[in-house]
């Protein structure tokens, strides 16, 4: 039977077209209309929450957070929740030194999640006070890098590298081949130039005497109340916490929260560019990374 002897089945499919346009339309008007107004209709102080979840590769998505935290007048403090066990050296640095900037003009505490470690615990330095829970897991002082090596996988399936270099360290941590010697002591001093960095930012937020620190950043983790006895926190106490005091810091009684970086609605996620996949490896042979991470 043709499509045309049967004309309910026309009319349904593009009833249901229809609707399923207006649905999409709907869903975007909603999602324009909570963007341009969203929180800015809610009446009263508000306090500004930086979530900083997850490994860090990529500072862009918080550098943009906390420039709008920071220009936002209504928005009168910030906690900064960390649940993250760190990630890129440089990542991490760099939403440190805008975060300095960010307490300049607003108070800014910090509240440290079920993992706030290596490169978390950096962040966290950033705090006019810092909280953490007493099972909170943090410390993990340290660089890493990692580098695997597929030179003995490749001799067995007969696959072979060749590479023309500028200089002698111009592939050091290729993936096709073991370290060097040299090589090997290379890294290693930018290892430990990249962890004298991190104790001197703890010595330097945390007012610990520099020996002092390098005493206890070897690596290890450090519970909460540990974290306490060594001075790299302020008290003891959960999100709710670390909120009061951005009250009392900032002299009011009451505050809406808001939350950033800002949820993504469905339309924005379905149309965005995906993220490649390269982007979320910790290792990439193109792009050698050195770390500030707790990767038990």
């Amino acid at each position: 039977m043709s499509p045309m002897k049967r004309p309910w089945l026309v009319y349904g499919l593009a009833f249901l077209g229809g609707m399923v346009l207006f649905l999409i339309l709907v869903s975007f008007f909603l999602t324009l209309l909570f963007f341009l107004l969203g929180e800015r209709d809610l009446k009263g102080p508000k306090i500004g929450v930086l979530e900083v979840k997850g490994v860090i590769l990529e500072s862009s998505e918080y550098l943009k957070a906390i420039e709008e935290l920071r220009e936002r007048e209504d928005i009168k403090a910030i906690v900064v929740r960390i649940d993250s066990p760190g990630g890129s050296v440089g990542a991490v640095q760099e939403i440190f030194e805008e975060l300095k900037v960010l307490r300049k003009s607003k108070p800014l505490i910090v509240s440290m999640g079920g993992v706030a470690a290596s490169g978390g615990l950096y962040l966290a330095l950033s705090g006019q006070k810092i909280f953490a829970n007493p099972g909170t897991i943090t410390g993990s002082i340290g660089v890493m890098i990692q580098i695997p090596n597929f030179e003995k996988l490749m001799e067995k399936v007969g696959i072979s590298a060749e590479v023309i270099k500028s200089g002698p360290y111009k592939d050091t941590g290729s993936a096709f081949r073991g370290l060097t010697s040299e090589e090997r002591k290379y890294l290693q001093e930018k290892v430990e130039l990249l962890h004298n960095q991190f104790i001197k930012a703890i010595s330097e937020e945390r007012k610990i005497p520099l020996e002092k620190v390098k005493a206890f950043a070897n690596g290890k983790i450090y519970t909460g109340e540990e974290a306490l006895r060594l001075g790299l926190i302020d008290g003891l106490g959960n999100f709710y916490r670390a909120v009061d005091e951005a009250k009392r810091l900032s002299g009011i009684k009451k505050a809406v929260l808001i939350f950033y970086p800002r949820k993504k609605g469905y339309l924005e996620r379905f149309f965005e560019e995906k993220i490649p996949l390269k982007d979320i490896r910790l290792y990439d042979p193109l792009n050698l990374r050195a770390l500030y991470l707790y990767q038990p």
